[in-house]
């Protein structure tokens, strides 16, 4: 824990993720909180903003001092959270809350546990954990969480890696989750109960907070794996290793930086866009999707260049963007991202402005001079939430994919203009 007085907050605090704990002269516990960027979260708390409410003045106006704990992730965050939450029981987490407002994970007593996420009310009877109520039989639970969203995205996000079975059915027949890798097929011989237990115990040492105890135990699994020649069993233990070491949980960066009326509850959309031709001849542009970190393919457009003669790449960005943005009936993004610096970020801006998209954030993202690391170009005029610029390898994912998505299209018309000798 690193501890920091209020007059030190300005320089003191990391723009990490990680929870922020409240405590009064005491040392008590009033509040705990988690955040992407412990700076910016802990900020808000003394700007004075008007719309703060009286709850948050009155719990800024007893605080002492604030502690902060880092966390990798914005999901260990999360966890760890809710971990302490239940832990100290603070006055401004618990009170005015109703039974309905908490939830918790709950690992069934099953031959092959579920993993399920209840609320409070399913779960205890004044207080006490009630089993004869409960609609599952329950081994253990973790929590309490504030958000069930938040929780659903978690277990979204572990589950891919360390599958389970999530239907009330002992049975694998028509189970889509089976053919997409999200279920181990326990009930149809596809895995063992011992390696199926092992998933969930990843699981729980995850609600648990122990990461670095739980990726020391899969690398030695993985070291014995090798060493009797099972070299399948250690490449899914190698590949469980690095998803956790790599965790993408940009779903959980959401809208969660501001006290003051933005809802935590909403997506979070990123669309990537890129432009592909060769010396102007077959131009096209791409717009790929991104919501909650995963990519939306039934949102992905295609724009064949109509307007721009030659090889003008801005010219031809500006006209994608003018075209996607008369649509207004669409979806809005939270960020917009191109493929290019200053020059395209300012071709953008241009659009944007046009048609007065004051909430949409903007940023490129380019190789730097080195070409060994990515610049991202931050519009000054739609300045997107730094929270969705923190994690540069997923914009570098979305930018690929607007790339791939672009490159593929220009390839089919340039395949049909040869056929057609000249084509459209």
């Amino acid at each position: 824990m690193k501890k920091l007085s209020q007059d030190k907050l300005c320089v003191g605090l990391p723009q990490t993720p990680g929870v922020y704990l409240f405590k009064d002269s005491s040392g008590v516990v009033l509040y705990v909180g988690k955040a992407t960027s412990l700076r910016d979260r802990v900020r808000q708390y003394f700007s004075g903003h008007d719309s703060r409410g009286e709850r948050i003045a009155q719990l800024v106006s007893v605080a002492d001092r604030v502690d902060v704990q880092e966390t990798d992730t914005v999901m260990e965050a999360l966890i760890l959270e809710a971990n302490l939450i239940r832990q100290y029981r603070p006055k401004y987490n618990v009170d005015g809350k109703d039974d309905k407002s908490f939830s918790y994970f709950v690992i069934t007593k099953e031959d092959f546990p579920r993993v399920l996420i209840l609320r409070e009310t399913e779960l205890f009877s004044d207080g006490n954990l009630d089993k004869s109520s409960a609609s599952v039989p329950v081994a253990s639970f973790f929590g309490p969480y504030t958000s069930k969203k938040h929780m659903m995205i978690a277990l979204k996000i572990l589950r891919k890696i360390f599958p389970f079975h999530a239907r009330r059915e002992k049975s694998e027949k028509g189970c889509l989750d089976r053919q997409i890798g999200l279920c181990p097929g326990p009930y149809d011989g596809g895995v063992t109960r011992e390696e199926y237990c092992k998933n969930i115990r990843g699981i729980v040492s995850m609600f648990r907070g122990q990461k670095r105890r739980l990726l020391s135990s899969l690398e030695r699994d993985m070291s014995v794996f090798a060493k009797k020649g099972d070299f399948e069993q250690a490449a899914r233990v190698r590949d469980q290793v690095f998803a956790l070491r790599h965790i993408r949980d940009v779903a959980l960066l959401g809208r969660e930086t501001s006290l003051f009326g933005r809802d935590s509850s909403q997506n979070v959309r990123i669309e990537g866009y890129d432009i592909s031709n060769i010396s102007g001849q077959h131009a096209v542009g791409s717009m790929v999707v991104f919501e909650n970190g995963e990519s939306k393919k039934s949102d992905y457009r295609k724009f064949a260049i109509k307007t721009v003669s030659g090889s003008n790449d801005f010219a031809m960005m500006r006209e994608v963007l003018a075209r996607r943005f008369r649509h207004d009936e669409w979806p809005m993004p939270d960020l917009v991202l191109v493929d290019g610096g200053k020059g395209q970020v300012g071709v953008a801006e241009e659009v944007l402005d046009l048609y007065k998209l004051k909430k949409v954030g903007l940023a490129g993202l380019a190789k730097g001079p080195t070409r060994k690391k990515l610049d991202v170009h931050k519009s000054e005029l739609f300045p997107p939430s730094d929270d969705l610029l923190e994690d540069v390898n997923f914009l570098a994912q979305v930018r690929d994919e607007s790339h791939r998505f672009a490159v593929s299209f220009h390839r089919q018309k340039r395949s049909k203009g040869l056929l057609s000798k000249g084509g459209e």
